[in-house]
């Protein structure tokens, strides 16, 4: 008797459990294939793309910066951006298109830090920093 009783309540519950099982790991397997799926197609259209997804600038220093950044894009036309950071602050620009600029570092005294050109062609985060 105690035998069926066994078999009777717990043959069920491990059927039942395979079932889930086999549903997880089906649900599993498609969630990472669909993820795989993103990476490859991201890192495809990355690769060929003409923009940086971001561009980040940290000041370091005592005071605020001001970062001016100029260049021309693929059709000729010139782009100038310029971002104000705080002291210990972080600014981003987004979606900028690869090329060579020319960038300038000016204190909040109007003095220049620093100048120079700049290959952009990945997401970069450039740090200033007293030197």
């Amino acid at each position: 008797m105690k035998l069926k009783l066994i078999v009777v309540f717990i043959f069920p519950l491990l059927t039942y459990s395979q079932s889930n099982l086999e549903t997880a790991i089906k649900g599993g397997e498609l969630l990472l294939s669909g993820l795989s799926i993103l990476k490859v197609s991201k890192s495809d259209t990355k690769g060929n793309s003409k923009v940086i997804e971001s561009l980040c600038v940290k000041n370091k220093l005592a005071d605020k910066i001001t970062f001016k950044l100029v260049g021309k894009n693929a059709e000729g036309d010139e782009i100038k951006k310029e971002l104000v950071i705080p002291k210990d602050g972080k600014e981003c620009l987004l979606l900028v298109p690869k090329g060579i600029y020319t960038y300038e570092i000016t204190l909040a005294n109007k003095e220049i830090y620093k100048k120079g050109e700049y290959k952009f062609d990945e997401d970069i985060v450039m740090t200033i920093k007293q030197e």
